[in-house]
């Protein structure tokens, strides 16, 4: 039951990990207006 506790702590970890780091990819590319195009 330990390992199940920490395999999901690890699980949920991750997912917000991941979570964050989509929330942050939209909201930059709406606030810099193709920032990424821009560059090329």
């Amino acid at each position: 039951m330990k390992e199940v506790g920490q395999f999901l702590l690890k699980t949920l970890f991750y997912a917000l990990i991941f979570l964050i780091l989509i929330y942050l990819y939209v909201f930059l590319g709406r606030g810099q207006g193709g920032f990424i195009y821009n560059e090329f």
